[in-house]
């Protein structure tokens, strides 16, 4: 009798594909919220959706650096790493945005309404929530704290959408300029937050074991 070989995928290598698909996923929204974020923002003087942009910019480098860890045979071996790489780019992203919102707050700069914020920031409360779940729950079923860390990134863009729409709308409705740079020490905060856990080792919304290899 003539033995066969069982090709199916194991349960982990399918977890690792969907891992891929949604680093993917990730990428390339986030890169077109950046392109977007950052144009409106320089346009109208918006500090927020300039910060805003730049998180893009560093989901975009997230779901990369998932991306590369999966590409190895062993993508644990690289977990630690992956998660330091994930927390310099969110603790550059803070110091950028921290000082360049005090320093729109010391100087009264007053930034323009923009329509296209408003409406980027309304998408993004729609779409990452569902993302993030889904980055979250395989980052969980593959026991990968970078997978979770990346999901968390996602839903952290969530939350800086629903502080970005609420600077803007102020500013817009009720010449409350004041609100766009606020929004951005909101997101600076936030991102150090992340950035210090990610360096630590820690998944945001889920304990996974950590890895301690390089």
């Amino acid at each position: 009798m003539t033995a066969t070989l069982d090709l199916a995928p194991t349960p982990r290598s399918r977890l690792a594909r969907q891992a891929r698909l949604l680093a993917a996923a990730s990428v390339a929204y986030n890169l077109v919220e950046a392109v977007v974020a950052l144009a409106a923002g320089l346009v109208a003087g918006s500090v927020a959706l300039v910060g805003f942009g730049l998180d893009s910019v560093v989901e975009v480098s997230s779901g990369l650096v998932v991306l590369w860890q999966f590409r190895h045979p062993l993508p644990e071996s690289r977990e630690r790493r992956a998660l330091r790489l994930m927390a310099i780019s969110f603790l550059a992203l803070a110091a950028l945005v921290g000082v360049e919102s005090v320093r729109v707050l010391a100087s009264g700069h007053e930034p323009d309404p923009s329509t296209v914020g408003i409406a980027l920031a309304a998408a993004s409360l729609v779409v990452m929530p569902l993302l993030s779940k889904a980055q979250r729950r395989t980052g969980r079923a593959l026991g990968s704290n970078a997978v979770v860390a990346d999901g968390t990134q996602t839903l952290l863009c969530t939350w800086l959408s629903a502080a970005l729409l609420a600077g803007l709308l102020l500013n817009a409705l009720l010449g409350w300029t004041w609100a766009d740079p606020v929004a951005g020490l909101v997101i600076a905060a936030v991102a150090a937050r992340e950035g210090i856990q990610a360096w630590r080792g820690d998944g945001c919304c889920g304990s996974c074991a950590r890895t301690e290899g390089d």
